[in-house]
């Protein structure tokens, strides 16, 4: 997965972890807050951008994985980064950017960023510029289909001649366009969604949870259907900055040990829904 940028360049998001801090009338805004006082080092002896903080870029929204509920963003991702921001006794605070960025690890490589949680694949052209830590999340791409459409499958679609969607710069375009295809771009997954809303196009491919996230508003139920499953191999992962051994190795073992002591599948079903068949 991957997303396109909006023309901002950057705006801070309070989390979960931050509710503490708002209550005493800390706001966090676009840029550097006072209390930031640089560069320095968290438990462990790992880096972080901001004295008492780990930042996470991110480009919202992209429910399960990150999204914005009652004015502070949560989800999988967010969740999972705060295990990590925990183990190295510091808050998660996340800079909403955009995605461009991290594929080239602009924003890691600035400063602005400890590491990228956005529901990334890790892909061989992402890693010349980033460091992943291990895989965390097994990811499928999906058709969904405006119900009117009739659409079924892949090669439904193009036999009869419906429009085909996609968010711009991710790997379902990319899959798309290998496919044939020349869907049409969105900039985000809100974007895609209204595009299948207003009819500007039939079908559209996004990643598997996305849909499944969607899907659980009886709204988009009642219009859309899921029409085919599409197993790309895809893996996520965690960017951090090339050569950030201490952080990638810290979000590695947290992802390892939250897999051991059943956290992460807690968390896997809070957020998206139930296991796959066969994990556990």
């Amino acid at each position: 997965m991957s997303r396109t940028a909006r023309g901002h360049h950057g705006r801070r998001i309070r989390t979960l972890t931050t509710a503490a801090v708002m209550a005493t009338g800390l706001v966090l805004a676009a840029g550097c807050s006072s209390s930031d006082s640089g560069p320095a080092k968290a438990a462990g002896g790992v880096s972080v951008v901001h004295k008492g903080k780990l930042t996470t870029c991110t480009h919202l929204p992209y429910p399960p994985f990150q999204f914005e509920q009652n004015g502070k963003v949560v989800g999988f991702d967010v969740a999972l980064i705060d295990l990590v921001a925990k183990d190295l006794k510091v808050e998660q605070d996340i800079l909403d950017t955009p995605f461009e960025n991290f594929k080239t690890g602009a924003f890691l490589n600035s400063g602005k960023c400890d590491l990228a949680a956005a529901g990334i694949t890790i892909t061989p052209e992402r890693k010349k510029n980033v460091d992943f830590s291990i895989p965390y999340f097994s990811a499928t791409q999906a058709l969904l289909a405006t119900k009117k459409s009739g659409v079924t499958s892949l090669d439904d679609l193009k036999a009869k001649h419906k429009k085909l969607g996609a968010q711009a710069q991710t790997t379902g375009e990319d899959y798309a366009k290998k496919r044939g295809f020349d869907p049409v771009s969105f900039e985000s997954s809100d974007a895609v969604l209204n595009g299948l809303r207003t009819g500007q196009v039939d079908a559209v491919v996004i990643d598997y949870p996305v849909v499944q996230s969607w899907l659980k508003d009886k709204a988009n139920a009642a219009q859309f259907t899921l029409a085919e499953n599409i197993d790309t191999g895809e893996k996520y992962g965690f960017m951090v900055k090339k050569g950030n051994t201490k952080l990638r190795q810290t979000l590695d073992k947290a992802i390892q040990r939250a897999k051991a002591d059943g956290t992460y599948n807690k968390l896997y079903e809070k957020w998206i829904g139930p296991l796959p068949q066969g994990q556990s």
